[in-house]
């Protein structure tokens, strides 16, 4: 989230897209609904389904899933092509006024600096035309090749037919939604956009929410009260996944681990330690070596020397991305040995369940570290009739470790809000349950103790990280969180005065005190703050509000700097004073910047001085980026591409273009092109869906929700039932390219038959709470169906779009 959950409270407009907050997000919904009553706030909702959350709008359209971004593009076209965009806003806080160079082409689909065989861009050409070390920029925004003009011309195709024709969204329906997001363009309404996995699970996932942040950068939505682009976060700690670095070829903080290309810490910060752009600018990745060295400090202590580069060898350098798809492609090759799942279940949750468990059958063991059984810990059972595994083949032995849940442990949760809450353990773990930190914990001893009796090819990270817990085996929450803070290590000073500013040992209160010189040590850099000398800042719980605005300062704490809303120097024009009076966040008082918020600006960044620092200090530019020049890797824009599995044979867009049929970038391993189905054998479109019985797999576990939702079911439409014989009530089989799954269909009229690219188009919708353990009737897991292809930027597989068939069993 760019703003938080309270926020929402005070949007004019609220569009929920990608998602379905009333029923998947209950208790952060209520928000919405104040929204509606403080401000007689409208809220429109756009989905395949009409949902919980439609039966609470003010305006309810219907699309094809998979279709979002020619939806949210022909939205862009209607604001640029009406001039319905807060034109200083766009001219001032975003690169619109960037010329980019004369080497940047789109032609039929394709960017330039494609290569076929790889299916991967060279971005060179999309950067921008430069003089000396700056872009060049034009003001007038008129310049044939700045942003704005390349971006009216991609998407004049995004026009009211042929958003019709590609979403199967009535032309009318569709304007009306455009008029009422357009009259956020003013400086006294602000509309926020929530989305969830219906956005993020797509082969064009991160393209579709780069949609969505153009437009409300081009309403000026973005650092606003009631403003942003809001992910509503699937599970109460996925953030904190995240912000942890936790993905593959991340570091804590959103740093990044080294490619095999960087050999030498030079080179590795060249690429990060981005130069500023345009004259004044902040660029505060300048700062990567002060986060990187405190982080190498947290981790490897006295072993971390200038002299060795800080310990950058001891960090794997990555020749290819090492994501989830790519373990179980691996597994399938027989090149992955063993596989540890902590608090994963990836035979109900990842796509393309069979070749999910012949990946597990060759490994040489699976450890699953989970407080509940899985159907991964059981993939070796032949449950249902789908005869995926033949149990006596398998040879993986699989180790169960028991952990304790949120419940039993002290520890902080990182919600959607980026709000760090701690919580305090409310009982003791069952039998031999651990917390996972006490596992992790034992198992690293161990493997250290190894290395240091037998020694092995490169043993120095092993034997010199950082391990000074009270008890070894069992570091607590407190000492993590206070290790993910920060301290100094030496006596910090101000340059400016010679002022100590702390002592050694004690901890940094915000990630500027931190250093590259080897004082400072820090496990986060925006968790830096949290926990300081003046106590743990998650455990505040003062809900006061003393602006009325929602902010609750002092109500645990969020990152970075306990900022509530991203970028909110935005929310100011380029005087320093407010776009709406009446919509204070912060703003320029005369002397220094304040508000309601702690300001995303230097405190004495003075409006009046000639070459003003520009308020989005994150990006070289100083501004919000419209077109990527870098940083995505299928466009610099985004464009509409079918889903792999779709129930058209051609894209509208790129009719004759067979390359530009789907994400010519889209992470595809060699085998499973061949895995997709086709429309004239699954000609209905699929997506999955959660409940607000049920929270993911695990409730069905759990006694109470059994008895709610004890049994799995489909949804489909009226037209197709009719058309298939199907009545309420009726046992289904649906069947994709992979396998299929077996369930009771309910017909509603909830879901609508649209008419797309003139053919009739019905979607199936799967409901993925149910498997084969848990007390529910034994059902099916969804991901049966599913295929194996991720977007490709974040690999992220696509759930939410792909094509079945349904028989009447």
């Amino acid at each position: 989230m760019t703003n938080h959950w309270e926020d929402i409270k005070n949007a004019d407009l609220v569009l929920i897209m990608g998602g379905n907050a009333a029923e998947a997000h209950p208790v952060g919904f209520k928000w919405v609904i104040e929204a509606k009553q403080r401000n007689k706030a409208k809220l429109i909702v756009v989905d395949p389904r009409f949902t919980r959350s439609a039966a609470m709008a003010d305006y309810y359209a219907p699309l094809r899933a998979g279709s979002d971004i020619a939806f949210l593009g022909g939205v862009v076209n209607y604001l640029l092509s009406n001039n319905k965009i807060q034109t200083e806003y766009v001219r001032n806080y975003t690169n619109a006024t960037f010329i980019v160079g004369e080497g940047y082409r789109f032609e039929d689909g394709i960017f330039s600096g494609y290569d076929a065989e790889a299916r991967k861009y060279d971005n060179a050409s999309w950067g921008y035309e430069k003089e000396g070390d700056y872009a060049k920029v034009d003001m007038t925004m008129e310049h044939p090749r700045c942003v704005l003009q390349i971006m009216k011309q991609h998407y004049s195709r995004y026009t009211p037919e042929m958003v019709e024709q590609i979403t199967g969204t009535p032309r009318d329906k569709f304007l009306k939604v455009c008029e009422m997001i357009a009259s956020t363009s003013t400086t006294d309404r602000v509309m926020t956009v929530m989305y969830a996995l219906g956005w993020t699970q797509h082969s064009i996932g991160s393209q579709i929410i780069r949609t969505a942040a153009i437009m409300q950068l081009l309403l000026g939505n973005v650092g606003q009260l009631g403003g942003g682009v809001n992910a509503l976060r699937g599970h109460s700690n996925i953030q904190g996944l995240t912000d942890l670095g936790l993905l593959s070829t991340n570091l804590p903080g959103y740093l990044s681990l080294p490619r095999d290309s960087e050999q030498d810490l030079a080179t590795y910060y060249a690429a990060r330690a981005l130069k500023p752009l345009r004259p004044n600018q902040m660029s505060y990745w300048q700062n990567y070596p002060k986060f990187f060295v405190s982080m190498q400090k947290a981790w490897f202590g006295d072993a971390a020397t200038a002299e060795n580069d800080w310990a950058y060898h001891y960090l794997p350098k990555w020749d290819r991305l090492y994501d989830v798809l790519v373990a179980f492609e691996l597994m399938n090759q027989g090149k992955l040995n063993g596989y540890f799942c902590q608090g994963f279940n990836p035979v109900g949750s990842f796509p393309n369940k069979k070749k999910i468990i012949a990946g597990l059958s060759k490994l040489k063991y699976l450890v699953t570290m989970d407080p509940l059984n899985t159907e991964t810990s059981e993939f070796w059972q032949n449950f249902g009739e789908s005869n995926d595994v033949k149990s006596e083949e398998i040879q993986t032995t699989v180790f169960r470790l028991p952990t304790c849940c949120f419940a039993e442990e002290d520890g902080s949760i990182t919600n959607s809000s980026r709000w760090l809450q701690w919580h305090w353990k409310g009982a003791n773990p069952p039998g031999e349950a651990k917390p996972d930190m006490e596992i992790m914990a034992e198992l690293f001893l161990r493997l250290r103790n190894a290395y240091r009796k037998d020694g092995g090819a490169f043993p120095d990270p092993i034997l010199n990280l950082d391990w000074k817990y009270r008890v070894p085996h069992a570091p607590t929450a407190s000492e993590l969180a206070m290790e993910s803070n920060g301290k100094a290590l030496a006596e910090l000073t101000d340059a400016a005065t010679g002022n100590v500013i702390l002592k050694a040992g004690q901890q940094v209160s915000s990630f500027a005190q931190l250093r590259d010189d080897g004082s400072t040590a820090c496990g986060c850099w925006i968790y830096a703050g949290s926990w300081t000398e003046a106590g743990n800042m998650m455990a505040r719980r003062d809900n006061s509000d003393p602006w009325n605005n929602g902010q609750t300062p002092n109500w645990a704490w969020c990152w970075p700097v306990n900022r509530r809303i991203l970028y909110n120097a935005a929310s100011a024009a380029p005087d320093g004073k407010p776009w709406d009076a009446k919509r204070r966040l912060v703003f320029w008082n005369g002397k220094q910047w304040t508000g309601s918020d702690v300001p995303d600006y230097k405190a004495d960044a003075n409006p009046a001085d000639a070459e003003r620092m520009q308020p989005f200090i994150m990006t070289a530019e100083g501004v919000a980026r419209l077109f990527a020049p870098s940083g995505m890797a299928d466009g610099p824009l985004p464009e509409h591409y079918e889903p792999f599995e779709s129930p058209l044979t051609r894209n509208p867009m790129h009719p004759n273009n067979a390359k530009a049929m789907s994400n010519p970038a889209a992470r595809v391993f060699k085998g499973d092109m061949e895995a997709f189905g086709k429309p004239s054998e699954f000609p209905y479109v699929a997506t999955s869906y959660r409940l607000t019985e049920h929270f993911h797999y695990w409730t069905k576990n759990a006694l109470s929700n059994a008895i709610l939702q004890p049994e799995q079911f489909i949804e489909i439409g009226e037209e197709l039932a009719k058309a298939k014989g199907i009545a309420q009530g009726d046992r289904v089989k649906v069947s994709s390219n992979r396998g299929f799954i077996k369930a009771v269909a309910v017909v509603t009229k909830r879901i609508q038959q649209l008419t797309v690219d003139g053919q009739k188009v019905d979607t199936v919708g799967l409901p993925n709470h149910w498997g084969y353990v848990g007390l529910t009737k034994p059902g099916y897991l969804v991901n049966t169906l599913t295929p194996f292809v991720g977007d490709a930027n974040t690999q992220t597989p696509e759930y939410k779009s792909f094509t079945v068939n349904i028989e009447k069993i």
